[in-house]
C-alpha cells in the first residue's frame, strides 16, 4: 500500500493541544512551516532580524516579530529573544527548523521551561547524538555499523597510536558540533600532529569543545541518509533514503530517491539500521540518520545524526507522499503514527537542487543583491520551496540558500530531464547563482550514469566557468539596478555560517 494511493494520513487529523506556533527560523525553511501551519489550520508567527524586515518569510506568516539586529548571536540565536517573541505572539509551540538552534538541546530546553511545545526530538536524544564520540559508542552497542575508528583518550600520544592501528587516510573530527568544522583528513602519519593541532584549535574556536575523535576515511565513498520518524508512544519508521553525495565543502548540492546505488536488501539494512539508532537513543520526532557507503565493498557505516527537519527532506515528501513538516507538529502534539512500516514505499523518483546565491567559478563564494527577476518553473512534478519572491533584497549575513527545486517523475531518467527542463526555465536576475553550474553537473555522464561520490563535484568541477551571460543578465549588471548589496561579499557578522568561508554552512546539512 502507497500512501498517495490509500488514506491520506496528512489530512485526517484531530485537534492540536495547541493553535499558534513560533518558527524560529528564516528563509525558505520558515515559509515551509508557515505553510504546513496553513494546511493543519495553526496560526503561525514568524521572527526576523533587522536584516529580514519585510522577508518573505515575514510576509507568509500569520504574524512577525521583529528579535534584534541581523548579527544571528542578538537575533536567530538569542534565546531568550526568541522566546519572548513567543510570549508576545501567545504562541503554544515552537518549531526551529534547521540551522541556528535547531538541535540546540538548551533551547529546547528553554522552550520546554516556558511551558511551550517544541516541535522536535528530546533534548536528551539531540544531547546523544551531538557528541560524536558518544554516539559512536552508542552506535556500536546498538549493533550500527560503525567506521574503524577511536573515541576517548584525545592527546596527541593516544590519538598517534590509535591511527596507527586504524591505518591512512583517516579523518581527525571535532567530537563537538558538526558541519565539517573541526575536520582534517589526514593521508599520512608526517600530517597528524598538524592535524590534530589545527583541528583542535578550529573545534575549541567554534564549538567551545576541543576533543577530537579518529575515523577511518573512505576517499570515494557515498554518502547515503536515512529518513526516519518517531512518535512520542515508541514507534520508530524508516521512510526510505535519499542519496547526498553530490556536494562541495561538505555541502550537499543535489540530493535524490530512491538512491541510484542501493538495491532492495541494502536498503531494507540501512532502513534497519536507521531505526535501531533513532531506538538507542529514545528519539521522537522527524530526523534523519547519515551513512557513508563504500561503493566497492557495498558495506555501510554510521556517520552521525541530525536531530532536525532536513534541508533535502522535500525529496522523501515526494516518493512517499507524506508531508514531514505536519507529521512533525502532529507528533509534538502527541498524536500516534497511525502507519507501518509496510505501508510506506517509494514512488518513482525524486531530484532536489539546491539555489544559492553563489558564485561556483569563485570557490563558491556567496553573495548578495536584489531578484531583480525572477521566475520559477511550473509544471507537472515539479516543486519550489523558496525563501524570496522578486524584488526582495538578498544580504550575505546568513546561509546564501535561496530555494529549493524538486522534480519528480516514474523513473530516474525522467526526473533528470525533467530537472534539466525546469533549470532551464528558472529566470534569476540580479543575484550571482549556481543554476548554470547545476545544469552542468546534472548533465555530466558520470552524474546521468549514477557514479557519484562525495569528492566528484571537486575533483570533476574544479575549474568550471559559466557560459556567456545572456543579454538581460549583462543589462541588468551594467545598469546595477538596485544593486544595495554587493556581490561576494562576506558577512562581517562574526556568528555568520560564512566568517569562515572554508566552513561548512549553519543551514548544513
Amino acid at each position: 500500500m502507497f500512501i498517495h494511493q490509500s488514506q491520506d494520513y496528512n489530512c485526517f487529523m484531530p485537534p492540536l493541544p495547541f493553535t499558534t506556533v513560533l518558527i524560529a527560523n528564516r528563509g525558505e525553511i520558515a515559509v515551509r512551516v508557515a505553510r504546513a501551519c496553513r494546511e493543519l489550520g495553526l496560526r503561525s508567527v514568524a521572527v526576523y532580524s533587522q536584516a529580514d524586515a519585510g522577508a518573505l518569510h515575514t510576509r507568509v506568516a500569520d504574524e512577525a516579530l521583529e528579535i534584534g539586529p541581523s548579527e544571528a548571536a542578538q537575533s536567530y540565536l538569542n534565546i531568550e529573544r526568541i522566546l519572548d517573541a513567543a510570549r508576545r505572539s501567545g504562541a503554544g509551540a515552537v518549531h526551529p527548523g534547521y540551522g541556528f538552534l535547531a538541535e540546540n538541546a538548551e533551547f529546547a530546553e528553554a522552550v520546554q521551561a516556558a511551558g511551550l511545545v517544541w516541535v522536535g526530538p528530546p533534548p536528551a536524544a539531540m544531547r546523544a547524538m551531538g557528541d560524536k564520540a558518544g554516539a559512536r559508542a552508542l552506535m556500536i552497542e546498538a549493533g550500527v555499523p560503525v567506521l574503524p575508528g577511536h573515541q576517548g583518550a584525545d592527546s596527541p600520544a593516544a590519538l598517534k597510536k590509535a591511527a596507527a592501528k586504524i591505518g591512512f587516510p583517516l579523518l581527525v573530527k571535532a567530537a563537538a558540533g558538526g558541519g565539517g568544522m573541526g575536520q582534517r583528513v589526514v593521508h599520512k602519519a608526517g600530517e597528524l600532529d598538524e592535524a590534530i593541532a589545527s583541528a583542535r584549535q578550529e573545534a575549541k574556536r567554534t564549538f567551545g569543545d576541543g576533543r577530537l575523535i579518529l575515523e577511518k576515511y573512505l576517499p570515494r565513498a557515498r554518502h547515503v541518509e536515512v529518513q526516519v520518524l518517531g512518535d512520542t508512544h515508541g514507534k520508530f519508521l524508516h521512510l526510505f533514503e535519499r542519496e547526498c553525495s553530490l556536494q562541495r565543502r561538505r555541502q550537499k548540492l543535489v540530493e535524490e530517491s530512491p538512491s541510484p546505488v542501493l538495491d532492495e536488501g541494502l536498503r531494507a539494512e540501512m532502513g534497519t539500521a536507521a531505526v535501531a539508532a533513532a531506538a538507542a537513543v529514545g528519539y521522537a520526532n522527524a530526523g534523519t540518520v547519515e551513512f557513508l557507503l563504500d561503493p566497492q565493498t557495498r558495506q555501510f557505516h554510521f556517520l552521525e545524526m541530525n536531530t532536525r527537519i532536513q534541508v533535502e527532506h522535500p525529496v522523501t515528501e515526494m516518493v512517499t507522499g507524506l508531508d514531514l513538516v505536519q507529521w512533525q507538529l502532529r507528533i509534538a502534539a502527541g498524536e500516534r503514527l497511525p502507519f507501518e512500516q509496510s505501508d510506506l514505499r517509494q514512488e518513482g523518483h525524486a531530484i532536489e537542487c539546491r539555489i544559492y546565491a553563489e558564485d561556483p567559478a569563485a570557490g563558491f563564494l556567496p553573495g548578495g543583491g536584489r531578484a531583480l527577476r525572477l521566475q520559477w518553473p511550473q509544471g507537472s512534478g515539479v516543486r519550489i520551496d523558496s525563501g524570496i519572491a522578486e524584488g526582495d533584497a538578498v544580504a550575505s549575513s546568513y546561509d546564501p540558500l535561496l530555494a529549493k527545486l524538486i522534480a519528480h517523475a516514474p523513473d530516474r531518467g525522467a526526473a533528470l530531464q525533467r530537472m534539466a527542463v525546469a533549470l532551464s526555465q528558472t529566470v534569476l536576475l540580479g543575484l550571482t547563482h549556481n543554476i548554470d553550474f547545476l545544469q552542468d553537473l546534472l548533465a555530466h555522464p558520470q552524474v546521468a550514469a549514477g557514479e557519484l561520490d562525495t569528492g566528484f563535484v571537486e575533483r570533476e568541477f574544479a575549474d568550471w566557468q559559466p557560459p556567456e551571460l545572456p543579454k538581460a543578465a549583462l543589462l541588468a549588471a551594467a545598469l546595477g539596478e538596485l544593486r544595495d548589496v554587493p556581490a561576494n561579499v562576506e558577512a562581517t557578522d562574526p556568528y555568520s555560517p560564512w566568517a569562515s568561508v572554508s566552513g561548512f554552512r549553519m543551514g548544513g546539512a
